[in-house]
């Protein structure tokens, strides 16, 4: 089995992955796996922007309080301020390198086009129109690919984490690298690194409808916690509301921007809704926009509502939203005549892997930045556009820390993987029906409005699909397919667990079970021991069974 040795190993291509490789490669050789193309990733699929503090009639201050009052109780305090004052020079660093906001690409020395989105209390959302993300992958694609420290690998899918412990070495447990599968040639590698960086993204394919790409399988967050890592509070999935309803438009997002310009959210009979659930109206935050959503359509019976945002010129929609008003047209939608049919779907994991804002998490060796990780910024509710902000600055301070510590670890010799009996699988209908199934049943039973009830079926439902999906993957050779139902399994019992801990609403947990909010807001840890254990116990809600709440 061909060894990979590296001083640091990065998973994951999208924003997080490729600044942690850029800052990396001044400190050493920097591999970076990632199971697609390189600029395939979720970065790829923003629209909105980057929230930032860049005007006078801004402050920190204002966007501290618009990120804690979003987070509903929960967030870190000390974090959020961290995180949104360390901005303005993460900004800088991308024009330095080549992109172009909106309205600062017009004349040299002109100011930003800054958008505004719901819980924002003004204009900080930095753009490149409405297709900012794939924008900042071309940049960070192309400068990582210049320099000759950096390696990256592409359709190479990481299978777990190799650790200390796992291989019985002495002394604590400590993260080393990974076994990865070539999925060019079906080969079986590894990667040995004294440091790893896990910035694989969310995991919005765990539900049937996401605006996420189909690689968001929650890869990084299985992976982690597999190894020993502690995740926190993976209960709080945030659903987009306005994803394009369409039958042949998949996971197509509309961008919250849209209602930033105006847009007003009605129902069939072309009534605005929202003002009966906030006072701020359609430009809410994103919890209380789908739970209203989700609401409206139970009452009408319908599988849609909408977006009317007729008043604004088809000159003005087409300068500010190209694509989004190109892509609704070819189904159907001039955004300047009609009605746009939205509906929520599961878009961003405002849990993940517990980590500092240095991305240190609870295993020694093993980083995590951007959404697989949970800082504390987000608390119960992301606040729009927060994401890639907060991943430029935690991938700048990993690298900073990570870079100045001395990359020798002991001396690692990686065994070899084994495939025993296993054979080529000659029954993929049944990993395409257990993907379906766990997508199916999280959505029916971990959605935005949930039950002790559902949550329980969905928890057994998960763990006997668990025991079925691991008995496959003992059996049969593995593949990217198999790989990714193992962690989509995987992340689906750990949103449930974290689920059944939190006895209240709060933020994007809504319960109907405990409808108020609990006095005192604490977080949700689950921490196992290696190995990502299948438990059988009873479903009694005991904390040492489902993790622990603190």
């Amino acid at each position: 089995m061909d060894i990979i040795d590296f001083d640091y190993l990065v998973i994951g291509s999208g924003i997080a992955g490729l600044m942690s490789a850029i800052h990396l490669s001044a400190h050493g050789r920097v591999c970076v796996l990632t199971k697609k193309d390189s600029a395939e990733s979720n970065t790829n699929y923003a629209q909105g922007g980057i929230a930032c503090v860049v005007t006078s009639d801004d402050s920190f201050e204002e966007h501290v309080k618009d990120t804690l009052i979003a987070g509903d109780g929960l967030c870190d305090e000390a974090v959020v301020r961290a995180i949104v004052s360390a901005g303005p020079e993460r900004i800088a660093e991308l024009e330095q390198i080549g992109l172009k906001f909106t309205g600062r690409d017009q004349a040299p020395g002109s100011g930003y086009d800054l958008g505004r989105e719901g819980g924002h209390s003004r204009r900080r959302v930095l753009h490149c129109g409405d297709i900012t993300g794939r924008e900042v992958e071309r940049i960070l694609v192309d400068q990582v690919r210049s320099r000759p420290g950096v390696r990256i690998m592409e359709h190479c899918m990481v299978i777990d984490l190799v650790t200390t412990g796992w291989m019985g070495m002495p002394g604590s447990n400590r993260c080393v690298g990974c076994y990865f599968l070539n999925q060019a040639t079906g080969e079986i590698a590894a990667v040995r690194a004294p440091f790893t960086v896990m910035a694989t993204g969310g995991g919005g394919k765990v539900y049937l409808y996401t605006s996420n790409p189909d690689i968001a399988t929650g890869d990084g967050l299985a992976l982690a916690w597999r190894a020993g890592a502690s995740m926190r509070n993976l209960e709080f999935i945030q659903f987009h509301p306005t994803c394009l309803y369409h039958p042949q438009a998949k996971s197509f997002l509309i961008s919250e921007a849209v209602r930033g310009e105006g847009a007003i959210l009605v129902n069939t009979k072309g009534e605005s809704f929202m003002e009966r659930y906030d006072v701020r109206g359609s430009l809410a935050p994103r919890d209380i926009v789908a739970r209203a959503i989700d609401q409206e359509m139970k009452i009408s019976g319908s599988p849609c509502v909408f977006l009317d945002i007729r008043h604004q010129p088809v000159e003005f929609l087409q300068r500010r939203f190209p694509n989004i008003y190109r892509t609704c047209l070819q189904f159907g939608v001039d955004m300047a005549r009609d009605l746009v049919p939205v509906v929520p779907a599961a878009h961003f994991l405002c849990g993940g892997v517990e980590a500092d804002v240095d991305g240190a998490t609870a295993l020694p060796g093993l980083f995590a930045c951007g959404e697989v990780a949970c800082t504390g910024l987000h608390g119960a509710n992301r606040l729009a556009s927060n994401s890639l902000l907060e991943a430029l600055v935690c991938a700048h301070a990993m690298a900073r820390k990570v870079g100045a510590l001395p990359r020798e670890m002991p001396a690692v010799s990686i065994p070899s993987w084994e495939s025993g009996a296993a054979v080529p699988s000659d029954e993929a209908v049944v990993i395409e029906h257990n993907w379906n199934e766990v997508r199916t049943c999280m959505w029916d039973y971990v959605g935005i409005v949930r039950t002790n009830k559902r949550l329980e079926r969905a928890l057994r439902r998960i763990r006997n699909l668990r025991r079925e999906i691991q008995q496959y993957y003992y059996e049969y050779l593995v593949t990217t397919d198999l790989l990714e139902l193992r962690n989509i399994a995987a992340v689906a019992e750990l949103i449930i667990r974290s689920a059944l801990l939190r006895r209240e609403s709060r933020g994007l947990h809504y319960t109907l079970d405990y409808p108020d909010k609990a006095a005192v807001p604490r977080d949700t840890l689950i921490r196992d021991p290696p190995g990502g254990r299948i438990a059988a116990g009873t479903l009694d809600h005991d904390p040492s069974t489902l993790g622990c709440a603190l």
